[in-house]
């Protein structure tokens, strides 16, 4: 029997850090209604982006791009989770349970729903765009899957080195973009996909053992650097991918985003004190629980539902402003409160697969197998959120770290390597 939300909230108890629940939360949402902003679509169907539109918008990145916070508070997590359940096999079930049940569903339905567009022929248009773009928030999850894979050996560097072990891949990441920029070394720069996101997810651990004591000190720096690195260098002003650019903070991350993440993470850290005495508030907590318990499905199918909100304005001859006109924005209030409420249907229908499984707990299990179960589950998600959904009776490929890809390799390497997790869970 399902335990309801208040249920849960009461059930909290009060040694639990409630301001990590409530930076997740926060996190998450700002990155689905920063994509809501974002896209701008046009009476033909193509998809745009507002701040390439708009570019006096972009320094809203500097606060807005707050995915660098949610990879902060899954280290702090992992931290915890892993301490508490040291078998690798076991960890790697507790802690991706409930992020790849609910992302191999997504996969398989929009494998599904790609096919029988393919097949019908209604693959142009917006149909087309969405196809590839509803893919996107999958590199999250591949990301996300490799700081939990990395867990146990970087836990312990962080616990035998503390501040050394984020500093040498603080090291990594700038030798990185020093060998990018300067020499000119090839496809050197994807190594930062590994060394700027796991060095802001070792601030976690830094947090996990409450050894981050100067917060102030974090923000004003990681904020000069960015500063600098934007104005002397060769990055970009915005903090997320723009179409056209040569140069992406985001894709592969530059040494510039690092920066950018260690501002945000010493800023919410000062934040810390308020934003404890907010979630210990019963209304804002079981606000917090609830969404908790949802968060990665809305993540994952927010972008389907925005695409089908400007589908039914393009099918129902709605008109569409011009992005970034008067007109466009006086639509935006509506466009995202419907955008919100089919969120919400597709929550609904798909949110019985992020809830935790009631099976008894599993033996420690293979960890060579959950290890080769995490690495294909990872170069899938990438894969696809590269590639996409459509061509795949073509076999249309992108490139995954100078790899060609295709979408059906793609989704053989999730749907196998989620099953090799679960089956190394259960392996003595």
């Amino acid at each position: 029997m399902a335990i309801s939300v208040s249920e849960l909230a009461a059930r909290t108890p009060d040694t639990r850090d409630r301001y990590i629940d409530l930076l997740r939360v926060v996190s998450l949402a700002t990155v689905v209604l920063g994509h809501w902003l974002m896209a701008a679509v046009t009476a033909d169907g193509s998809v745009g982006n507002l701040l390439a539109v708009v570019p006096a918008l972009q320094p809203l990145t500097w606060a807005l791009q707050i995915m660098p916070v949610f990879f902060f508070v899954g280290g702090f997590s992992h931290a915890l989770s892993y301490r508490s359940r040291p078998g690798y096999a076991t960890f790697l079930r507790a802690r991706l349970e409930r992020l790849l049940r609910p992302t191999m569903v997504f996969i398989g339905v929009w494998t599904a729903a790609a096919l029988a567009v393919q097949l019908a022929g209604g693959d142009g248009g917006l149909t087309g765009v969405a196809l590839r773009l509803v893919a996107q928030p999958l590199w999250f999850i591949g990301i996300y899957l490799a700081m939990v894979a990395f867990t146990p050996p970087l836990l312990r560097l962080h616990e035998r080195y503390g501040w050394g072990a984020f500093a040498a891949l603080v090291a990594g990441a700038a030798a990185v973009d020093a060998l990018r920029f300067a020499a000119g070394v090839p496809y050197v720069e994807f190594l930062n996909f590994a060394f700027v996101w796991l060095a802001v997810h070792q601030l976690g651990f830094l947090r996990a053992d409450g050894r981050i004591r100067l917060p102030a000190a974090l923000a004003v720096s990681g904020l000069v650097g960015a500063v600098a690195l934007v104005a002397l260098g060769p990055y970009p002003l915005s903090m997320v991918g723009m179409p056209g650019e040569k140069v992406s903070n985001m894709a592969p991350p530059t040494f510039a985003l690092l920066c950018h993440a260690l501002w945000l993470v010493g800023a919410v850290e000062l934040l810390r004190g308020p934003g404890a005495r907010l979630a210990r508030r019963p209304a804002v907590w079981r606000a917090v629980v609830a969404a908790n318990g949802v968060a990665m499905t809305a993540f994952l199918w927010h972008l389907t539902a925005m695409l089908a909100v400007y589908g039914a304005m393009l099918a129902l001859d709605v008109p569409l402003p011009a992005p970034a006109s008067g007109a466009w924005w006086a639509q935006v209030p509506v466009r995202l409160a419907v955008a919100a409420a089919v969120t919400g249907v597709l929550v609904a229908a798909f949110r019985a697969f992020e809830r935790p499984g009631s099976r008894p707990a599993a033996a420690p299990g293979s960890s060579p197998m959950a290890a080769l179960g995490i690495t294909l589950c990872l170069f899938g998600v990438l894969g696809l959120s590269m590639v996409g959904f459509g061509g795949l009776l073509e076999g249309r490929a992108a490139l995954l770290i100078a790899v060609p890809v295709s979408a059906p390799v793609a989704v053989g390497m999730a749907l196998v390597g989620w099953l090799l997790v679960e089956r190394a869970s259960r392996t003595s």
